[in-house]
């Protein structure tokens, strides 16, 4: 009896849930998929991390991530190829976007409440905050790019070295995930021009944060491992 009347509950058409399609676990079907996707890609980028990570220090020549290599055939000295100041303003830029996506969720989530003063507004402006976040995954793409092109000018390239190698398909992964990331927040931006986005759209919203999180922790690994520790 009660499943029956759970299945009458799921069917009515005035339900707000109607549309979510529940699991055993009691959670919808689509964020069960998100988590089994990300967990798949963690296991992906701990492939990548690990690959980085023995590699690292196994160079035969330069240039090197934190020391100066020399050449000993020619004599050219090359610096340390990292460049941590650039890549932590970077790193701020992508947390900065982490806390855009909530405040996206956030307003998504109280799309119809009442807005009556200028900070609940700004704050309840779903369009601001998911174009900001793309903005601003955006922004730490285009200093992805200067990395990579002033890495390539100083001469390290994916064929360089062990460490240009494990390096560039790293960074350049997870780069590839912020970009499809960045898409799908435009996505939703493009969506909520045309009819707005509610309570109803939380969920939709909710997935993408949960991936655009994880593309940002992600990350957090790989500046601590790469960068940082020498």
């Amino acid at each position: 009896m009660a499943s029956l009347a759970h299945a009458g509950h799921v069917n009515d058409p005035h339900d707000a849930h109607v549309g979510h399609h529940y699991t055993s676990t009691g959670l919808d079907n689509r964020k069960i998929a998100i988590w089994a996707f990300i967990g798949s890609e963690c296991m992906l980028f701990t492939s990548l991390i690990s690959t980085y990570m023995i590699y690292k220090g196994r160079s035969l020549k330069g240039p090197l991530p934190h020391e100066v290599w020399t050449n000993p055939q020619s004599g050219e000295t090359f610096n340390a190829i990292l460049n941590i100041p650039v890549t932590s303003a970077s790193t701020f830029v992508l947390l900065m976007s982490s806390l855009c996506m909530v405040l996206a969720h956030n307003a998504v989530v109280h799309a119809r409440q009442p807005k009556t003063s200028t900070g609940q507004r700004i704050l309840g402006s779903s369009k601001l905050w998911l174009a900001m976040t793309a903005l601003l995954g955006m922004a730490f793409l285009a200093f992805q790019a200067y990395e990579f092109t002033s890495f390539v000018h100083e001469g390290l390239s994916i064929r360089t070295n062990l460490f240009g190698s494990s390096f560039y398909t790293l960074t350049g992964f997870h780069g590839a995930h912020v970009t499809a990331g960045v898409v799908w927040l435009w996505s939703l931006f493009a969506i909520d021009v045309r009819r707005g986005l509610g309570p109803d759209d939380a969920l939709s919203v909710d997935l993408s944060a949960l991936y655009w999180h994880f593309v940002d922790v992600v990350w957090i690994v790989i500046f601590t491992l790469v960068y940082l520790i020498k």
